[in-house]
């Protein structure tokens, strides 16, 4: 049997742009999709610490270093400029995987840039 669990989440990011005349997905800088072993067109969870809405969509790399968490397409409706976000990625693991599993967390400031020393495994 397979469970779905927690793989990474990339907690508090800040929304830097919301772009609706996109086909849809999520930007978010090429460092933490890195640091939370997200790639692109992967599919994420996100859940706006604002205003309480929850997605889901896939993640498109943005500028290495930029800082850019920018809501495309449809996905610019559930938030705003500087809302709080946070993005989840899931995975399945066997019984035997999960005793060994512990989620990646990536911490970020408000400039969405890795807070030294949050980053858990």
């Amino acid at each position: 049997m397979f469970r779905q669990m927690l793989r990474s989440k990339i907690h508090r990011a800040t929304v830097t742009e919301a772009c609706l005349d996109y086909e849809g997905s999520l930007t978010i800088d090429e460092d933490l999709m890195e640091a939370a072993g997200i790639l692109p067109y992967e599919a994420i969870v996100c859940s706006n610490l604002n205003n309480g809405e929850r997605f889901m969509t896939y993640a498109v790399a943005g500028t290495r270093g930029a800082g850019e968490i920018i809501l495309n397409g449809p996905t610019a409706r559930k938030g705003a400029v500087r809302d709080q976000i946070i993005i989840f990625c899931y995975e399945y693991y066997s019984e035997e995987e999960i005793t060994r599993h512990a989620p990646k967390i990536v911490r970020v400031n408000e400039k969405n840039r890795i807070v030294p020393g949050k980053t858990k495994h």
